[in-house]
C-alpha cells in the first residue's frame, strides 16, 4: 500500500516539474558552456544513415548477436510491457485503447516501413515510453541506412480528454479514418489534466503520411492531450508534415527537438493552452511543404472570428512558449558543398493566424525569409487585446522582420505595444549577429574543443547570452520556486495511512530550484 501511494506523489512531483516554467537569464534554448546542452546523448543528427543493425535479425547471422523482431499487427486492448531484447515491427494502424497501458522500457526499437502504420493513443489509455539520456527508444523507419525517408511510416498519436473548442469540444483526429477510436477531446466539461502517459527520452523518425488533402498524420499529434501527460525530451526527425502539432488540450511539455521535417515544426491549433519550454527546430533547406513551412504555425481554429472564438466555443488557443531557438534554411544552405538552393516555400519563422493568442518569449529565429507574421483575426489580438505575446525574442538573417499591416510594423518597431515589451531584432549577417557557437554547428566544433554534439549554445559575444525576462503576467504561478539562503518550512504531507507516519519534506538547498524531496519512514530518509 506504501509503495503505490508513494509512486502516485512521485509523479505528480515530476508532472508538477514538467508544467513549471524555468526562469533564465539567457534567451533560446540553450545555456552557453560550459553548461552541457540538453540535447547531448540522446539525439540523432543524422537518422538517415544511424546504424540499427545490432538491433535487427538478419538471416545466417548467430542469433545471438541480433534481437529478436516481434511483429505487432493487432491493437492493444490490456495492459501491455515491451521489452528492449526485442525489435517491434509495426504493421498498420494499431490502437491502445480499452483504457489499457502500453509500457515501453529504455532503449527499445520499434520501425516500420508501412506507410499508414500509426501508434494511436485513444481517450483513457496511455502510452507510457520513457527511454533515458544514454538509452533512449526509437520509433524510426524499418528501411536500410540510406534508404529512409519522410513518410515512411505514419507516427505516434495521443487522444486525450482535454479541451478542444469546436464541435462541442469532440473531434475527430486528422490523418485516419473516422471512428469512435479516432476521437478527441472531452466535449463540454473537458478533462484537463486527463492522463495519456509519459514520453520521456524518446525519438521519432521518418514519420507522417497525408491521408488526404490538408489531412495527414505528424510526427507527433496531440488531440485534446491533458496536462496530466508528460512529454520531454523528444525528438522527431524528417517528418512529412509538422513535426509536433497540438489540437486543444494543456499538456505541458519540455525539451522538444524538430529536425527537418517537411511542415511546420511546432504547430498549435483549436485552444491548446499548454506551456512548453526549452525547443530546437533545425529546417532542412531543400525540403518545404506546398503549404509553405514555418518553425511556428498558430490558428485558434479555422476560419477564425474577430472575437476570438465563436459562442459555441470555450477556450482560445492561447499557449505558452519560452526559450526556443529556431534555425531556418537560408544561410545554412551556402555552408554545403557545392551549396544547396533553398526551397521557395520555406517562409516565416512564425505565422500566427486565425484569432490564435500564443505567447512566444525568450526565444531565437535565425535564418528565415520573413520574421514573424501576425495575419486574418490574430491582428487585433495583437494591437488591440494585447493577447496575442511576442517578447524578449531575437530574429537575425530575416527581411522583413514583421510581414504584416503597416499599423503593426510601426508599432513593432516603436516598441510601444505591450505585447512586444523588451523584443530585440536585428536583420544584421547571420553567424555575427546571433553569434551562436558556430553557425552550423557540427561534431567537435572548434569553438569548444572537445564537445561532440551538435553545438546551438550562445558563443562569446552573443546578445542570447542574456536578455530573458519572464515577468509578463502569463507567467504569474507558473514558475519553479527557487530556493533562498533560508529553509523552506513545509507541512508534511502522509502518502499513507496506517501507523507509520510517512511525511513528505523539502529539502533545503539555497539558490537552486526546489526539486528534491526527503521521504522520512521509521527513522530513515531517502531522496527521491
Amino acid at each position: 500500500m506504501k509503495k503505490n501511494y508513494f509512486i502516485a506523489i512521485l509523479a505528480l512531483v515530476v508532472n508538477f516539474a514538467i508544467a513549471q516554467i524555468e526562469p533564465t537569464t539567457y534567451r533560446g534554448a540553450f545555456a552557453p558552456a560550459p553548461t552541457a546542452a540538453w540535447t547531448d546523448s540522446w539525439t540523432e543528427f543524422d537518422p538517415k544513415n544511424a546504424d540499427y543493425t545490432a538491433q535487427t535479425s538478419a538471416v545466417g547471422v548467430t542469433p545471438a548477436t541480433f534481437k529478436p523482431v516481434v511483429v505487432i499487427s493487432a491493437d492493444i486492448t490490456a495492459n501491455t510491457t515491451w521489452v528492449a531484447s526485442n525489435v517491434y515491427e509495426l504493421r498498420g494502424t494499431i490502437f491502445v485503447r480499452n483504457n489499457a497501458t502500453l509500457t515501453i522500457p529504455a532503449g527499445t526499437l520499434i520501425k516500420s516501413n508501412v506507410a499508414s502504420t500509426a501508434l494511436i493513443v485513444t481517450r483513457g489509455a496511455k502510452l507510457n515510453a520513457i527511454g533515458t539520456a544514454t538509452n533512449p527508444i526509437v520509433f524510426t523507419s524499418k528501411n536500410a541506412a540510406g534508404s529512409r525517408n519522410r513518410g515512411d511510416w505514419g507516427g505516434i498519436l495521443l487522444l486525450g480528454k482535454g479541451r478542444y473548442n469546436l464541435n462541442n469540444g469532440v473531434n475527430y483526429i486528422e490523418g485516419v479514418s473516422q471512428t469512435e477510436e479516432t476521437k478527441y477531446g472531452g466535449g463540454l466539461s473537458p478533462v484537463n489534466d486527463d492522463n495519456s502517459g509519459t514520453l520521456k527520452y524518446v525519438r521519432i523518425e521518418f514519420a507522417g503520411y497525408v491521408f488526404s488533402e490538408n489531412n495527414e498524420l505528424n510526427g507527433l499529434t496531440m488531440g485534446g492531450v491533458g496536462s496530466g501527460t508528460t512529454i520531454d525530451y523528444v525528438q522527431v526527425s524528417y517528418s512529412n508534415d509538422d513535426s509536433f502539432e497540438w489540437f486543444g488540450g494543456s499538456v505541458n511539455c519540455k525539451h522538444l527537438v524538430a529536425f527537418a521535417g517537411l511542415d511546420d515544426d511546432f504547430d498549435t491549433d483549436n485552444g491548446y493552452n499548454g506551456k512548453v519550454q526549452f525547443g530546437l527546430a533545425v529546417k532542412d533547406p531543400s525540403a518545404a511543404d506546398v503549404s509553405t513551412s514555418e518553425c511556428f504555425e498558430s490558428d485558434n481554429h479555422n476560419p477564425g472570428t474577430a472575437t476570438g472564438v465563436a459562442t459555441t466555443d470555450a477556450w482560445t488557443t492561447s499557449g505558452i512558449f519560452t526559450n526556443f531557438t529556431c534555425v531556418g534554411p537560408m544561410y545554412r544552405a551556402t555552408l554545403t558543398t557545392p551549396a544547396s538552393t533553398v526551397n521557395a516555400l520555406h517562409d516565416k519563422a512564425a505565422r500566427i493566424r486565425r484569432s490564435s493568442e500564443l505567447k512566444v518569449f525568450n526565444s531565437l529565429f535565425l535564418d528565415f525569409k520573413t520574421g514573424v507574421r501576425f495575419e486574418n483575426n490574430s491582428i487585433a489580438n495583437f494591437t488591440t487585446a494585447k493577447t496575442v505575446k511576442w517578447q524578449n525574442n531575437i530574429i537575425a538573417g530575416s527581411t522583413p522582420i514583421i510581414s504584416t499591416t503597416t499599423a503593426i510594423t510601426a508599432e513593432y518597431n516603436a516598441g510601444n505595444n505591450s505585447s512586444l515589451a523588451g523584443t530585440t531584432t536585428t536583420t544584421a549577417a547571420t553567424g555575427t549577429s546571433l553569434v551562436l557557437a558556430s553557425p552550423y554547428p557540427a561534431a567537435g566544433n572548434a569553438n569548444y574543443p572537445g564537445y561532440t554534439g551538435r553545438d546551438y549554445r550562445p558563443g562569446t559575444g552573443s546578445p542570447a547570452l542574456s536578455g530573458a525576462a519572464f515577468t509578463d503576467g502569463v507567467f504569474t504561478g507558473n514558475l519553479t520556486q527557487v530556493e533562498t539562503a533560508s529553509p523552506i518550512v513545509t507541512t508534511p504531507i502522509n502518502y499513507c495511512k496506517g501507523a507509520v507516519a510517512a511525511p513528505l519534506t523539502a529539502v533545503n538547498a539555497p539558490g537552486t530550484t526546489l526539486r528534491w524531496y526527503t521521504v522520512s519512514t521509521a527513522g530513515t530518509a531517502a531522496s527521491v
